[in-house]
């Protein structure tokens, strides 16, 4: 395929575009739209329907056990003590058990793609504890942001192949030799030559005749 528009260029001017997302007082995570983007060129060179689907059902799937963990450790983070080394103890335990459910889920059809659901996972941590949301600090806000937001990377990828208005290079095709046509080769007999001369042979007397 040859691009009318050079790939890198469409692609900046859509990375340039996010600008307009996150640059206001909703105060999104546009960088999340980059993560799942990323993620489905990791899926295939082309960007499909079936890949955005996979994403799309793994990556709020993924957020959503993040979700679990910070609401549960806001809950019991002190159950075992207001030290740091106890609450520690109890985020760690939180993980462990959240994180062996993520991959539990991912023995499912729907949920297959895990790689996918860590991708959400990461982008909602980095979403609440950074800040970013219509409501910082609040991880319900966070994980609708997040999840808005990783949602468009799979539509960035598709447009950023599709604006390049590609086409498909002209082949030329050789053409093929008639076999019939072919001329046979000075080493090979023809009937002609394959045939005894009869001038040669009357021209030898036989050896009866010489005795």
């Amino acid at each position: 395929m040859r691009e009318r528009i050079p790939h890198e260029v469409v692609a900046s001017v859509l990375a340039g575009a996010t600008a307009f997302i996150g640059g206001n007082a909703l105060h999104l995570p546009t960088w999340a739209i980059f993560i799942s983007w990323a993620g489905m060129f990791l899926l295939g060179a082309k960007p499909t329907l079936r890949n955005a689907t996979r994403l799309w059902a793994a990556m709020p799937i993924g957020s959503a056990f993040g979700l679990v963990i910070v609401l549960l450790d806001q809950r019991f983070g002190t159950v075992l003590g207001a030290g740091q080394a106890a609450q520690n103890t109890v985020l760690a335990v939180l993980i462990l058990v959240v994180n062996c459910a993520l991959m539990y889920t991912g023995r499912t059809k729907l949920f297959g793609l895990v790689p996918g659901m860590f991708l959400g996972f990461a982008s909602f941590f980095a979403t609440c504890f950074g800040g970013f949301g219509f409501d910082p600090g609040n991880a319900w806000a966070a994980w609708l942001s997040v999840v808005a937001m990783n949602a468009l990377g799979p539509v960035f990828a598709y447009l950023s192949r599709r604006l390049t208005f590609a086409r498909a290079d002209a082949t030329v095709t050789a053409p093929v030799p008639d076999a019939s046509a072919t001329v046979p080769s000075a080493a090979t007999p023809t009937a002609a030559s394959a045939a005894p001369n009869p001038t040669t042979a009357s021209a030898e007397p036989p050896v009866a005749a010489r005795v």
